[in-house]
């Protein structure tokens, strides 16, 4: 590879982050700018941020990794991160909207009046954010060691700069103009190289795939995978409820204008996921015909990097891998820069004073724990770590959203007990996984997928302990509720809700 063509397009991505990050500067004056955009984002721009923002590491790189690793029974991943969105578009966007808050801690002391469900709340936001963050710095090493041969600590590093500066520089105002022109330049860096991928691949004859392969294709998480029916499903039950508990797609919900927006929002979300996640698979498949011995080299993440070199060669295999290059860094700045944004927001509101001077100290303490870790830690196939936050936020935050706007027989006993146990029980399989694992068994498929047994969980314990402490029902439940399901238009007192400060 031309190290000196790949990192002139990684500056080339840094520099536009920054600018258009400076741009966002000069639009943010205040506390609402910082945390929301001040509610102002139209459907079509927010769509194109939370695309911006969605599609990590784990999308860019590891999907068509996984595929090269284990087959195309690994699409189940895009087909529920996608699907995960019609849950979202259903149930919880339009309520979440006019809820009024600025997080997901917000929602859940506006809708229990309650001050304990509100930090444990921020601590499951604050993990999940962390967790979701570390395996995108790491990604961010291996893609710049990768195409310069630098150490891995330096595009974590790299990432982890770009972040807080422009998070510092202009909050979610800043961040939704550098996530949505991030969206359209990951699609056009997977999309152009596949245009001349196929070519090649049919000059070459169009090799297909062994007969051993094709076999292994239509088997549920096959390859080494034990109890992969199990492992199927439960990450199918994560994909699907977890979006709607990942803090930094939720947080998008509350930069619309009012709820109406905020399904329009969704939808579009949708036709842009699935016009990108077309396209991993065609790298992943590609690659189990020309790049077999990445999965020796335990680099099955590098295959979209590898595959225009191979293929083509040349100037154009040269241009084409800066392009995808920049792509994957996109992918990286993009969702880092969500992510800390709205841990940001929860630690400065809950932690510190509020105020833009404590979401930049927040901003700044968000990223410092996740990239640590990405340092320290061992690396772990990128899709397979976001997938365990996927389970947690669907074991913590799906029950308390569903419950919390459907049903106002929700306690605040009942939500805090089944935060702790379904929340609680997913982020220990996910540090013994991380941690100790991979491990071996029934044991092992319980902790790498928790999603299956945890969310039943944590919805089974919220009911039943708010059935058995029916006095503990919030006393403005019923005004919170007529505001969660009244459209905007209606004359109905909707003034911005903020938390209490104590």
């Amino acid at each position: 590879m031309n190290a000196a063509l790949q990192m002139g397009a990684v500056v080339a991505v840094v520099s536009a982050t920054l600018l258009i990050g400076v741009f966002g500067l000069r639009v943010s004056r205040t506390t609402s700018d910082f945390y929301v955009a001040s509610r102002t984002v139209s459907p079509l721009w927010n769509a194109s941020a939370i695309g911006g923002e969605y599609l990590s590491a784990a999308s860019f790189l590891g999907i068509a990794g996984l595929i090269l690793a284990y087959g195309a029974d690994m699409l189940w991943l895009p087909v529920g991160w996608t699907g995960g969105y019609l849950v979202l578009l259903v149930l919880i966007s339009a309520p979440l909207r006019r809820s009024g808050a600025y997080t997901l801690p917000d929602f859940a002391e506006a809708r229990l009046e309650s001050m304990v469900v509100r930090r444990a709340a921020g601590v499951l936001v604050v993990l999940i954010g962390w967790l979701y963050l570390m395996p995108q710095f790491q990604s961010a090493g291996l893609v710049l060691r990768t195409v310069t041969g630098a150490p891995v600590w330096a595009g974590s590093l790299l990432v982890a700069f770009v972040v807080v500066v422009n998070v510092l520089s202009g909050g979610m105002r800043s961040i939704t103009f550098v996530q949505a022109f991030q969206y359209w330049l990951k699609l056009t860096a997977l999309a152009a190289p596949v245009i001349f991928l196929l070519i090649a691949w049919r000059r070459d004859g169009a090799p297909g795939l062994t007969a051993q392969d094709l076999s292994t294709w239509a088997m549920p998480l096959a390859g080494d995978r034990d109890y992969d029916i199990y492992s199927t499903y439960s990450l199918i039950l994560a994909t699907f409820l977890g979006t709607m508990g990942l803090p930094h797609v939720l947080v998008r919900f509350y930069t619309n204008p009012d709820g109406r927006a905020a399904r329009r929002t969704t939808l579009v979300v949708l036709a842009l996921l699935g016009s990108f996640y077309l396209l991993p698979a065609i790298y992943g498949a590609l690659g189990r015909i020309y790049a077999t011995d990445l999965l020796a080299e335990g680099r099955s993440d590098a295959v979209v990097l590898t595959l225009p070199g191979r293929l083509l060669g040349g100037t154009l295999g040269e241009l084409l891998t800066a392009l995808v290059t920049a792509g994957a860094f996109a992918a990286f700045l993009s969702t880092c820069s969500g992510l800390t944004v709205s841990v940001a927001g929860v630690i400065g509101q809950d932690l510190l004073q509020g105020g833009v001077r404590s979401f930049r100290v927040a901003a700044v303490l968000a990223v410092l724990m996740p990239l640590g870790l990405a340092l320290a830690a061992r690396a772990l196939p990128v899709a397979d770590v976001v997938g365990l936050a996927f389970a947690v936020a669907a074991s913590s935050f799906c029950p308390l959203l569903v419950l919390g706007i459907w049903w106002r027989r929700l306690t605040d006993a009942g939500a805090m007990a089944g935060l702790v146990s379904g929340g609680g029980l997913a982020s220990l399989a996910v540090i013994a996984t991380i941690v100790g694992g991979p491990h071996d068994g029934l044991l092992g498929a319980l902790l790498a997928q928790p999603a299956a047994w945890s969310v039943p969980i944590a919805f089974v314990v919220m009911i039943v302990v708010s059935l058995l402490t029916p006095h503990r029902v919030p006393s403005g439940v019923a005004r919170i509720m007529v505001r969660l399901h009244t459209p905007e238009n209606l004359d109905v007192d909707r003034g911005d809700w903020r938390p209490r400060r104590t």
